[in-house]
Parts: structure tokens; C-alpha cells; sequence
């Protein structure tokens, strides 16, 4: 709820800078707010992801794919994250968001996502998302009629594989008891 507004006023920005393609890099142009930072007068650990929400929709707005998907009804969900901070962004620090879809395996799109100040890395996240459609995963088949076919050579790393399945919490449909081991 937080980042509403500002995720509305993207939506309507983002339609009106210059078009792309979902398989292209986005970089979005940010500064950080006071909303942003925490205590200790930098953003956020947990804001990060927040904010990488925005470059993610900047680039479906862009690449005309997010009028697609809610033409089908379909929502994104994030599946899995994890992300690496190598420097704090400050207050009022101007920064870009870049954010380009790394891969596709049968049950997730993944996005690379790096927080960058003067051609310099911040923060880099992997973030696995869903589309739902009625509470249902969307099929990659139909993610690719919409998204159109990958560039040739477009290959997940391998440890990205092994990061999702050994991260991986149960399906809705099967149990998950709380216990720690």
C-alpha cells in the first residue's frame, strides 16, 4: 500500500516514455524519498524489493505487455527473491532501477534487477515471479503467445535453478507444518 501512488503514477508515466520490447532492458529513473529510508537515514532493507516493483512494472508498461496481461486478467505474483547490497542508497540520492527478464523455466519469469548510482552496482536481486489468472498459474504456452518468443540463447543459470528448488516452499495445494527442524 505504501508505494500506491506512486506505482498509479508510473503506470501512467511509463506509457508515455518511449516503447520497448519485454525482452529489452528497462532503466528507470528514481530518487530516494523519505518514505524510503529507515532509522538510519538509508533505504530500506525491505524497501528494496518495493521499489524493484516499480522497474519491473516500468518495463511491462513499456513493452506494451502489461496492457496485455490485464487484458487476459492475469496478475504478477513474486514466487521467490534474493537479493545483495554492496551500498546504501541515502536520502534525495538519485539512482537507476535496471531490470531486464533473464530467463523463463515452467513455472516462473525471472527478472535481474540492480540498483545503480554513476555506472556503479548498489544492490543486485533475482526475482522469480508467477502470472495468475483465477488463482491459477498461468502456463508458459500462453506466456509466450503474449510475451512473444525469447531471444535466441535467453538460458537460466544454472545456479538459479538450484537456488529456486532449494528455496522452494510446497505448492498451496500440499501441506506446510511449521516446525523448526
Amino acid at each position: 500500500m505504501h508505494l500506491l501512488l506512486r506505482t498509479l503514477l508510473l503506470l501512467f508515466s511509463s506509457s508515455k516514455r518511449p516503447g520497448l520490447s519485454v525482452w529489452e532492458e528497462s532503466s528507470l529513473p528514481l530518487r530516494v524519498l523519505p518514505t524510503d529510508i529507515d532509522i538510519a537515514m538509508h533505504v530500506n532493507n525491505g524497501m528494496y524489493f518495493s521499489l524493484m516493483d516499480l522497474g519491473r512494472f516500468d518495463l511491462m508498461v513499456r513493452s506494451g505487455t502489461w496492457a496485455k496481461m490485464r487484458r487476459r486478467g492475469w496478475s504478477p505474483v513474486a514466487a521467490g527473491e534474493t537479493i545483495a547490497f554492496r551500498r546504501s542508497l541515502q536520502l534525495w540520492q538519485r539512482y537507476t532501477i535496471e531490470s531486464k527478464i533473464i530467463g523463463l523455466d515452467a513455472k516462473a519469469v525471472y527478472f535481474e534487477q540492480r540498483m545503480v548510482v554513476d555506472g556503479e552496482i548498489y544492490a543486485r536481486a533475482y526475482i522469480a515471479t508467477r502470472l495468475v489468472s483465477g488463482g491459477k498459474p498461468v502456463s508458459q504456452e500462453e506466456i509466450l503467445a503474449e510475451f512473444g518468443e525469447p531471444p535466441a540463447g535467453l538460458e537460466l543459470p544454472d545456479w538459479l535453478h538450484d537456488w529456486r528448488e532449494t528455496n522452494a516452499l510446497p505448492g498451496a495445494r500440499r501441506p506446510a507444518p511449521h516446525a523448526w527442524a
